[in-house]
């Protein structure tokens, strides 16, 4: 977990860039910044973001887009173990009263920052009067010459999951997961999880002692969220 030493310090409009751009968990523009907060940023704010690997900012054109890098999710999780900047005041104090609680609830719901926050269709998509045609269900391939469909490739992390747990809801490394797949496709399983993320018996999440992680772990992670899921958990039916 990440200590209050590896917060940098902070101004606290850098920390709300941070924050919005977490909980909106997208790219957001300048103008989005400022109709959804009242700030943008730009000047040495953005400036010491960038230098310091947190916020990757489109320059190409304008308005100026921004989004957290990895090491940004990383310390927009962990801002509330450091202390807030006195210049806040109380409304950074505040934030950081609601950042330390969300942690310990997303934590004790075994949920990642980055699937609470992540954008679904029904809230990226544009709305709009024409009508939607659905794509058809995905089909993914174990071999060449024979079609899986992604159902079929769920079943199978299931079966794996069962073959793995010690218990209904008990933690299971991705890269035991895979080892039982190894026949299936690496984008097909991948695709598969990120589908199950949404199931209310299915939590993938990220391990938070990323020193603990093996070449093994890192290899097998799923990227989902903006960030790498280590760990599946199934509840039962």
């Amino acid at each position: 977990m990440t200590s209050p030493a590896d917060v940098p310090h902070l101004t606290p409009n850098q920390i709300n860039a941070l924050v919005v751009l977490m909980v909106e968990a997208r790219r957001l523009t300048n103008v989005e910044l400022k109709e959804l907060a009242g700030f943008t940023l730009t000047g040495k704010d953005n400036t010491k973001l960038v230098d310091l690997g947190l916020v990757d900012t489109d320059r190409t054109h304008r308005p100026f887009a921004h989004e957290l890098t990895e090491q940004g999710w990383r310390v927009a999780r962990q801002l509330h173990t450091a202390a807030p900047p006195k210049q806040g005041g109380s409304t950074t104090r505040s934030l950081f009263v609601v950042l330390s609680n969300l942690h310990r609830s997303l934590d004790r719901l075994r949920v990642s920052h980055g699937d609470f926050f992540k954008q679904t269709e029904a809230t990226a998509a544009p709305a709009t009067s024409e009508p939607q045609h659905q794509a058809p269900a995905p089909t993914v391939t174990a071999t060449a010459a024979a079609p899986v469909s992604a159902a079929e490739v769920e079943a199978l992390v299931r079966s794996a999951y069962r073959d793995l747990a010690t218990a209904p809801g008990a933690w299971v490394g991705l890269a035991d997961v895979r080892d039982r797949l190894a026949d299936t496709d690496r984008a097909a399983l991948d695709a598969a999880l990120r589908a199950m993320v949404g199931r209310e018996d299915v939590r993938i999440i990220p391990v938070a002692n990323t020193k603990s992680l093996t070449a093994r772990d890192r290899a097998a992670a799923v990227r989902i969220g903006n960030e790498d899921n280590h760990a599946l958990a199934i509840g039962p039916a």
